[in-house]
Parts: C-alpha cells; sequence; structure tokens
C-alpha cells in the first residue's frame, strides 16, 4: 500500500479574523504546498480545513496516510471517536459540522492515521506549515469562508 504522509497547520488573526492553512504532502522524496487565506474565520476551522485539503489533494483512493497536526482539536476528535459520536447525533450543538461533514467523506476514502506534534518546537514540516498558512493569512486576495461568515457558526461565542 502506498504510504503519504500530511503535515497541516492552521492560523487565525484574531478568533474570528482572517486566517489561512498551510499543507506539505509528501510522497517519497516528492513534496507539495498547498495553502489559501480566508477574510474571516477561526484557528479550529483552519486547522480542519488544512487536514481536509491535503485529503482531498490525493488522487488515488485507499491510501496509507499520515496526518501530522498541532491541532489538538482535530487530532484528538478522531483518534478518540468523538466526531464519529458527532455525526450520529447529527453534530447538534457542535462547532463547524460543514467541515467535519466534509472531512468524513474524505477520511473514508484512506487509511488514516493521526499523529499530534508540538507546535513551535522547530519540527521542520510544522514550521513550514506555519510559515504557509501564516503568509495565506495575512495575504491580500483572501477567500471568504461562506459557512463560516453566513453560517450558524455565528451564533456560538468562538
Amino acid at each position: 500500500m502506498q504510504r503519504v504522509e500530511i503535515y497541516t497547520d492552521g492560523s487565525a488573526r484574531g478568533n474570528p479574523g482572517p486566517g489561512g492553512y498551510g499543507v506539505i504532502l509528501k510522497y517519497g522524496d516528492k513534496e507539495k504546498e498547498l495553502s489559501k487565506g480566508y477574510r474571516k474565520t477561526t484557528n479550529n476551522r483552519m486547522e480542519l480545513l488544512a487536514v481536509i485539503t491535503g485529503l482531498e489533494a490525493l488522487t488515488r483512493n485507499g491510501l496509507e496516510v499520515d496526518v501530522y497536526s498541532d491541532s489538538k482539536y482535530v487530532v484528538d476528535a478522531v483518534k478518540q471517536g468523538w466526531v464519529f459520536g458527532w455525526q450520529k447525533k447529527g453534530f447538534k450543538n457542535k462547532k463547524n459540522p460543514d467541515l467535519w461533514q466534509r472531512f468524513l467523506k474524505v477520511y473514508a476514502k484512506h487509511k488514516v492515521h493521526f499523529h499530534w506534534i508540538k507546535g513551535h518546537n522547530d519540527h521542520h514540516y510544522n514550521e513550514r506549515c506555519d510559515v504557509l498558512a501564516t503568509q495565506a493569512a495575512d495575504g491580500t486576495h483572501l477567500l471568504i469562508d461562506k459557512e463560516y461568515e453566513d453560517g450558524a457558526e455565528n451564533l456560538f461565542k468562538q
């Protein structure tokens, strides 16, 4: 089975505020970087969107995937199985249901293993993802996180 590594990070300047994500996909000696910025979002949304974007960038199904993230929110939700309980309850009273539903669709296509890494701890790929995320958040052509800005997320204090 082919094995891919995905390194991710999300950032928000304020919570909510401008935000971005950074992703590095690694397969053997090949690497690809992805990032985008949004005008108003949250850190947790960007952390989760980074993982989703990395998984969605894979062109084949059934891959062995190692996801490395410094987000306890994302890693624990999956490793502890919380997201599957949230799904059974229709994500009632949970934040970011749009992204979690999107995550679950792409997650099911692969054998995904999550690894938490301490942020800002001189881990080469985590540091590079942080640079990609913050540069995206600070960019001039920020996208609209429509689901966040128009959705029920604004009813909950972040």
